[in-house]
Protein backbone atom coordinates (compact mmCIF):
# COMPACT_ATOMS: atom_id res chain seq x y z
CA UNK A 1 0.00 0.00 0.00
CA UNK A 2 1.35 3.41 -0.95
CA UNK A 3 1.85 6.01 1.80
CA UNK A 4 3.92 9.11 2.44
CA UNK A 5 6.83 6.98 3.65
CA UNK A 6 7.01 4.89 0.48
CA UNK A 7 7.82 8.14 -1.35
CA UNK A 8 11.09 8.41 0.58
CA UNK A 9 14.16 9.22 -1.48
CA UNK A 10 17.81 9.37 -0.49
CA UNK A 11 18.99 12.99 -0.42
CA UNK A 12 22.58 13.01 0.80
CA UNK A 13 25.11 11.73 3.31
CA UNK A 14 26.94 14.20 5.54
CA UNK A 15 29.87 13.77 7.89
CA UNK A 16 29.87 17.36 9.15
CA UNK A 17 27.04 19.25 10.81
CA UNK A 18 27.70 22.26 8.57
CA UNK A 19 26.86 20.16 5.51
CA UNK A 20 23.28 19.46 6.61
CA UNK A 21 20.52 21.06 4.50
CA UNK A 22 18.73 24.13 5.81
CA UNK A 23 16.76 23.38 8.96
CA UNK A 24 13.14 23.65 7.82
CA UNK A 25 9.95 21.66 8.08
CA UNK A 26 10.13 18.57 10.29
CA UNK A 27 12.75 15.87 10.70
CA UNK A 28 12.49 12.58 12.57
CA UNK A 29 15.75 10.92 13.51
CA UNK A 30 16.44 7.21 14.00
CA UNK A 31 19.00 6.16 16.56
CA UNK A 32 20.10 2.94 18.21
CA UNK A 33 22.93 0.67 19.20
CA UNK A 34 24.71 -0.98 16.31
CA UNK A 35 23.08 -4.13 14.98
CA UNK A 36 19.60 -3.56 16.47
CA UNK A 37 18.02 -3.26 13.02
CA UNK A 38 17.93 0.51 12.53
CA UNK A 39 18.38 0.39 8.76
CA UNK A 40 15.95 -2.53 8.47
CA UNK A 41 13.35 -0.52 10.39
CA UNK A 42 13.70 2.42 8.00
CA UNK A 43 13.43 0.08 5.02
CA UNK A 44 10.33 -1.60 6.44
CA UNK A 45 8.73 1.79 7.16
CA UNK A 46 9.37 3.04 3.63
CA UNK A 47 8.66 -0.29 1.91
CA UNK A 48 12.02 0.02 0.14
CA UNK A 49 14.37 -2.88 0.80
CA UNK A 50 17.57 -1.06 -0.16
CA UNK A 51 16.88 2.53 0.90
CA UNK A 52 18.95 2.38 4.08
CA UNK A 53 22.01 0.19 3.78
CA UNK A 54 21.95 -2.85 6.05
CA UNK A 55 24.92 -4.90 7.16
CA UNK A 56 25.81 -7.64 9.62
CA UNK A 57 28.83 -5.55 10.56
CA UNK A 58 28.04 -3.22 13.50
CA UNK A 59 28.68 0.45 12.86
CA UNK A 60 27.97 0.43 9.13
CA UNK A 61 26.17 3.79 9.35
CA UNK A 62 29.14 6.10 9.92
CA UNK A 63 27.56 9.39 8.89
CA UNK A 64 24.16 11.08 8.83
CA UNK A 65 22.02 9.78 5.97
CA UNK A 66 19.10 11.98 4.95
CA UNK A 67 15.91 10.85 3.21
CA UNK A 68 13.20 13.20 1.96
CA UNK A 69 9.48 12.48 1.80
CA UNK A 70 6.75 14.42 0.00
CA UNK A 71 6.79 17.32 0.59
CA UNK A 72 10.61 17.45 0.77
CA UNK A 73 10.43 19.54 3.96
CA UNK A 74 9.60 16.26 5.73
CA UNK A 75 12.70 14.15 6.30
CA UNK A 76 13.86 10.91 7.90
CA UNK A 77 17.35 11.04 9.41
CA UNK A 78 19.49 7.93 9.88
CA UNK A 79 22.04 8.73 12.60
CA UNK A 80 25.21 6.71 13.22
CA UNK A 81 24.76 3.76 15.55
CA UNK A 82 26.37 3.83 18.98
CA UNK A 83 28.03 1.06 20.95
CA UNK A 84 30.10 -0.13 18.01
CA UNK A 85 33.21 -2.05 19.06
CA UNK A 86 35.21 -2.47 15.86
CA UNK A 87 35.86 1.17 14.93
CA UNK A 88 39.01 3.07 16.04
CA UNK A 89 38.44 5.25 19.13
CA UNK A 90 39.10 8.44 17.16
CA UNK A 91 36.40 7.52 14.63
CA UNK A 92 33.92 6.64 17.38
CA UNK A 93 34.57 10.03 19.00
CA UNK A 94 33.85 11.80 15.71
CA UNK A 95 30.56 9.91 15.29
CA UNK A 96 29.48 10.77 18.83
CA UNK A 97 30.34 14.44 18.30
CA UNK A 98 28.31 14.48 15.08
CA UNK A 99 25.28 12.96 16.83
CA UNK A 100 25.63 15.39 19.73
CA UNK A 101 25.82 18.43 17.48
CA UNK A 102 22.83 17.30 15.42
CA UNK A 103 20.61 16.64 18.43
CA UNK A 104 21.50 19.90 20.19
CA UNK A 105 21.38 22.28 17.24
CA UNK A 106 18.69 21.07 14.82
CA UNK A 107 15.55 23.19 15.35
CA UNK A 108 13.41 21.17 12.92
CA UNK A 109 13.92 17.92 14.86
CA UNK A 110 10.38 16.79 15.73
CA UNK A 111 11.08 13.47 17.43
CA UNK A 112 13.51 10.61 17.92
CA UNK A 113 12.94 6.94 17.23
CA UNK A 114 15.22 4.98 19.54
CA UNK A 115 15.47 1.37 18.40
CA UNK A 116 16.34 -1.45 20.79
CA UNK A 117 16.57 -5.22 20.49
CA UNK A 118 13.66 -6.38 22.65
CA UNK A 119 15.77 -9.30 23.87
CA UNK A 120 18.38 -6.90 25.27
CA UNK A 121 16.52 -3.65 26.07
CA UNK A 122 17.73 -0.61 27.97
CA UNK A 123 21.36 -1.61 28.32
CA UNK A 124 23.82 0.79 29.88
CA UNK A 125 24.45 2.89 26.79
CA UNK A 126 20.73 2.89 25.94
CA UNK A 127 19.87 4.31 29.35
CA UNK A 128 22.62 6.92 29.14
CA UNK A 129 21.49 7.89 25.64
CA UNK A 130 17.86 8.13 26.73
CA UNK A 131 18.73 10.34 29.72
CA UNK A 132 20.77 12.59 27.47
CA UNK A 133 18.11 12.78 24.75
CA UNK A 134 15.37 13.76 27.16
CA UNK A 135 17.34 16.73 28.44
CA UNK A 136 16.64 18.31 25.07
CA UNK A 137 12.89 17.87 25.74
CA UNK A 138 12.45 16.10 22.41
CA UNK A 139 9.87 13.26 22.42
CA UNK A 140 11.35 9.77 22.10
CA UNK A 141 9.56 6.68 20.75
CA UNK A 142 11.15 3.37 21.74
CA UNK A 143 10.83 0.75 19.02
CA UNK A 144 11.36 -2.69 20.56
CA UNK A 145 12.56 -4.45 17.45
CA UNK A 146 12.83 -8.21 16.79
CA UNK A 147 9.69 -8.99 18.79
CA UNK A 148 9.19 -11.95 16.46
CA UNK A 149 12.04 -13.62 18.35
CA UNK A 150 9.85 -13.79 21.47
CA UNK A 151 6.38 -15.14 22.15
CA UNK A 152 3.57 -12.61 22.30
CA UNK A 153 3.39 -13.00 26.08
CA UNK A 154 7.14 -12.54 26.50
CA UNK A 155 6.98 -9.40 24.39
CA UNK A 156 4.15 -7.94 26.45
CA UNK A 157 5.93 -8.75 29.71
CA UNK A 158 9.12 -7.07 28.50
CA UNK A 159 7.23 -3.95 27.42
CA UNK A 160 5.37 -3.78 30.76
CA UNK A 161 8.70 -3.94 32.60
CA UNK A 162 10.06 -1.12 30.48
CA UNK A 163 6.93 0.98 30.99
CA UNK A 164 7.42 0.58 34.74
CA UNK A 165 11.13 1.38 34.54
CA UNK A 166 10.45 4.50 32.47
CA UNK A 167 7.32 5.68 34.28
CA UNK A 168 9.06 8.95 35.19
CA UNK A 169 9.85 9.76 31.55
CA UNK A 170 6.72 11.54 30.23
CA UNK A 171 8.19 12.19 26.78
CA UNK A 172 8.80 8.48 26.11
CA UNK A 173 6.39 6.18 24.28
CA UNK A 174 7.09 2.64 23.11
CA UNK A 175 5.85 -0.22 21.00
CA UNK A 176 6.60 -3.78 19.92
CA UNK A 177 8.04 -4.06 16.44
CA UNK A 178 9.55 -6.48 13.95
CA UNK A 179 11.21 -5.13 10.82
CA UNK A 180 11.48 -8.70 9.55
CA UNK A 181 7.82 -9.67 10.07
CA UNK A 182 6.46 -6.12 9.56
CA UNK A 183 4.82 -6.19 13.01
CA UNK A 184 3.88 -2.77 14.39
CA UNK A 185 4.38 -0.86 11.14
CA UNK A 186 1.02 0.91 11.25
CA UNK A 187 1.54 2.00 14.86
CA UNK A 188 4.96 3.42 13.99
CA UNK A 189 3.58 5.26 10.96
CA UNK A 190 0.84 6.87 13.05
CA UNK A 191 3.38 8.05 15.62
CA UNK A 192 5.56 9.67 12.95
CA UNK A 193 2.59 11.23 11.17
CA UNK A 194 1.65 12.88 14.46
CA UNK A 195 5.18 14.24 14.90
CA UNK A 196 5.07 15.55 11.33
CA UNK A 197 1.87 17.39 12.33
CA UNK A 198 -0.02 15.87 9.44
CA UNK A 199 -3.77 15.08 9.52
CA UNK A 200 -4.55 11.78 11.24
CA UNK A 201 -6.13 10.40 8.06
CA UNK A 202 -2.86 10.66 6.10
CA UNK A 203 -1.37 7.25 5.32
Amino acid sequence: MSNIFSAAQFLKTVVKFADLPTSEGHEIAFLGRSNVGKSSTINALTQQRGLARTSKTPGRTQAINIFTLKPATLKLIDLPGYGFAKAPPAVIKEWHMLIDEYLRHRPCLAGLVLIMDIRHPLQGMDQAMLDWLLRSETPVHLVLNKCDKLSRMQGQITMQKLETALADYPLVSMQLFSAFRKIGLEELRKKLIGWFELPANVT
